[in-house]
């Protein structure tokens, strides 16, 4: 989706949620989203298909051996350097996570927040449309990002969505956000919209914390590369 564009706030929140994507990771993640949609395309069976298969499983085992032998994120201690490190899902989670929804912010502050989105084959349902737990998860992860970023948020208490209208893939849509505290909470409601159509509406409702108070604890650093 780009570069965001964010009025009053730093695009990204540091390390206290974790850290930061390596580039490697991006770029993969695009491509095997991009890869899914054509997969998803084929009518018919393809001699690069059984190519990427075979070529997939060098792969895996080639990285088997450079991850941590043990898949729990790093947490607070971890003393025999044996767990991953535990990436920030704050934001742009669909930037490095292929199963995540990219989008794109052009607009964030603390009561209001507008950006743009479109769904790729992979979050296809119903014939040309969006499967309605993408849609789902697609609210609550803009809704966090924008809380995260003014720097109060909190475990989601609540999440619901109106479905008004289909939302078809391949479709340049936008969305808005307008976000609300009360007390030791938060209330954001989301829309989607296709032009002036609004397709979906998305209500969350969140905790309150600070980010100290959110994380609780301290995340393990990305450790030096070996030489």
């Amino acid at each position: 989706m780009g570069e965001q564009q964010t009025g009053a706030v730093p695009t990204r929140p540091g390390s206290r949620f974790g850290e930061a994507p390596l580039p490697q990771t991006v770029a993969a993640a695009g491509a095997i989203r991009r890869l899914g949609s054509l997969l998803l395309s084929l009518e018919h069976a393809h001699p690069t298909v059984d190519a990427i298969v075979a070529q997939i499983s060098d792969w895996e085992h080639e990285l088997s051996a450079a991850v941590p032998p043990d898949s729990a994120p790093r947490i607070g201690s971890d003393e025999d350097g044996s767990r991953r490190v535990y990436l920030d899902h704050a934001t742009d989670i669909g930037a490095f996570n292929p199963c995540f929804p990219e989008y794109r912010f052009d607009h964030l502050d603390a009561e209001t927040a507008f950006g743009q989105a479109t769904f790729p084959l992979v979050y296809e349902g119903p014939p040309g449309l969006v499967h309605g737990g993408f849609l789902a998860v697609f609210f609550d992860c803009v809704i966090q990002h924008q809380n995260c970023l003014v720097g109060l948020s909190g475990k989601t208490r609540s999440l619901n969505v109106a479905f008004r209208r289909p939302t078809p893939v391949f479709t340049d849509l936008r969305f808005d956000i307008t976000r609300s505290e009360v007390e030791r909470g938060i209330t954001s409601t989301a829309r989607l919209l296709l032009d002036d159509e609004v397709l979906c509406i998305g209500e969350v409702n969140t905790l309150a914390q600070t980010p100290d108070k959110l994380t609780g604890f301290r995340f393990g650093k990305r450790r030096a590369e070996k030489t």
